[in-house]
């Protein structure tokens, strides 16, 4: 993990995201409004879509399956290379979502097909599932693929000097924690190793998180949480960034991207949000895997720029 918060960044987040409610009324409310699943009618249909695509991924881009990159039986990767004409190619890191608890890496490289069409690579990761492992654990083996992808992506035709992370929900959470800074020097990896991120429907501060159903996974107690938010533990300045939430999503995952946009800002980073306001927090992830999508279009836009 990374050390303790610089004072500086904190009396800019503090200032930033002055205003903006992570905590809510009472904890009836605030079990509500971080309630993801809660929050849709149709999960089950979410569901289907994200293996639909899956499948569709498998069936039409060539994949590389199931690399260690850890100890743990868990820790691996999938890599979806472009053509051989476009390598060594940047990389978008996806790491899945499911409140920290649950999904796997195979239900998630549902842009790939869009992705290597446009000459950038994707991997997703899998990680181990809370509560089997602590949370602390969990940042620490994402960090480690990004560690083993600097060092072994050239095999497989990607550019370690372009490595992007990216995640929804819990994923979005992961993804700003390996995009923090203070961490690469103890993985003997240079401090820009992660060239941009992009977070959708995140969790940025888990504090709240604290006294209602996710601290049954996460046990986590309040004075813990700052060691594992990303909002105490911004990206360098200048890293360009993606954040999105979804129109249907509820306050509770509204106000952690609203937070986390606004310390980031102020802390120097190039923040692109975009608006997505017929998306829920779980389709959402879906527009990733449509070229036309305006989300889809700006994450190809931030690995091309930069």
């Amino acid at each position: 993990m990374s050390g303790k918060p610089v004072s500086e960044l904190d009396v800019q987040r503090a200032g930033a995201a002055k205003g903006v409610d992570l905590y809510f009324p009472d904890l009836k409310e605030r079990g509500r409004q971080y309630d993801a699943r809660g929050s849709v009618a149709d999960f089950d249909a979410c569901v289907a879509e994200y293996a639909s695509l899956a499948r569709k991924v498998n069936r039409e881009c060539v994949g590389v399956y199931d690399l260690q990159y850890g100890q743990a039986r868990a820790e691996r990767l999938d890599i979806f290379p472009t053509v051989l004409g476009a390598q060594p190619a940047p990389a978008f890191v996806f790491i899945h979502g499911g409140y920290w608890r649950s999904q796997a890496k195979e239900d998630a490289p549902i842009m790939a097909h869009a992705f290597t069409r446009a000459g950038v690579a994707v991997c997703t990761l899998e990680y181990t599932l809370l509560p089997e492992a602590t949370l602390a654990e969990v940042v620490r083996q994402v960090r480690s693929a990004v560690a083993w992808l600097y060092r072994n992506g050239s095999t497989y035709g990607l550019d370690p000097q372009r490595l992007y992370v990216g995640g929804s929900s819990a994923g979005a959470h992961l993804a700003a924690m390996a995009a923090a800074r203070g961490w690469t020097a103890s993985y003997g990896l240079p401090e820009d190793v992660v060239k941009g991120v992009a977070g959708l429907s995140g969790l940025y501060e888990l504090a709240p998180l604290c006294e209602i159903a996710p601290n049954e996974w996460l046990q986590l107690h309040a004075d813990q949480t700052a060691r594992v938010s990303p909002l105490h533990h911004l990206p360098r300045a200048g890293l360009p960034m993606v954040l999105a939430v979804g129109g249907l999503e509820t306050d509770g995952f509204k106000n952690q991207t609203e937070a986390y946009e606004e310390a980031c800002r102020a802390g120097g980073l190039e923040v692109n949000r975009v608006q997505v306001p017929q998306c829920n927090h779980f389709n959402l992830l879906c527009e990733l895997a449509d070229p036309q999508s305006e989300l889809c279009e700006a994450v190809l836009k931030m690995v091309r720029q930069a």
